[in-house]
């Protein structure tokens, strides 16, 4: 429930799972509204609803490298191979090889931890 004239904290939320919704595993999109049942996250200025139990959220926004396995998913990873992982900062996406604990993004130069 919304009060008049109270500002709601930020919250952000990323697919947990294989979900039938127009996101992308392992971005990370601003919450518009959480019940116990759903999500309604904010996708290209639009709201798109998503069940709860199939995503993450989260108050803080992401501060780290979140790695994709596409390996027997439907979803395939637009050329990236089986891993690729997703920057925190500017959503670009890197093949993954090995287990890094820190990569540097090739778009925004960012530094972060690999999660």
């Amino acid at each position: 429930m919304t009060t008049i004239g109270t500002a709601l904290p930020i919250q952000w939320a990323r697919l947990r799972s294989e979900y039938d919704a127009p996101l992308r595993r392992g971005a990370w999109y601003r919450v518009l509204s959480v019940s116990q049942f759903e999500v309604v996250v904010d996708v290209h200025q639009r709201p798109v609803l998503v069940a709860r139990p199939y995503v993450d959220v989260s108050s803080t926004p992401p501060v780290c490298w979140t790695i994709i396995d596409v390996r027997g998913s439907a979803r395939a990873g637009g050329g990236l191979g089986s891993r690729y992982a997703v920057c925190p900062s500017c959503r670009e996406r890197v093949p993954l090889a090995g287990q890094p604990s820190t990569l540097r993004c090739r778009r925004c130069k960012g530094v972060f931890p690999v999660e």
